[in-house]
């Protein structure tokens, strides 16, 4: 997927993501292992985000056990760097034929 398809499903998944009571942190957080997408926080709890999406395929195959080892290192990145201790979860949001589907709490 192009940088711009990605950000303008970024763009959608942050606005559905405000909608629904998250409050966003951070954006495209970089480190060795790759990239979050959104870094979010609902109820005290931060929520790691992967956004998928596509027209003519399923964009959740995507999200590999392998995918999801980056993010996790990532997100220990993350708290490592700025000094957190708090509870989190990695997430989903799936952007398909204009339909937004969020996928909660995913694990490997």
């Amino acid at each position: 997927m192009s940088r711009k398809k990605g950000n303008i499903a970024e763009d959608l998944a942050k606005n559905y993501l405000i909608d629904n009571g998250f409050k966003i942190i951070d954006r495209n957080y970089y480190t060795k292992y790759g990239e979050i997408d959104i870094i979010a926080i609902k109820d005290s709890i931060y929520h790691f985000i992967e956004v998928k999406s596509g027209k003519n395929f399923e964009p959740l195959q995507n999200v590999t056990n392998k995918k999801l080892e980056k993010i996790i290192n990532s997100i220990y990145m993350y708290l490592s760097n700025n000094e957190l201790d708090v509870l989190f979860c990695i997430d989903i949001v799936v952007i398909k034929n204009g339909k937004i589907d969020f996928i909660s709490n995913v694990s490997v």
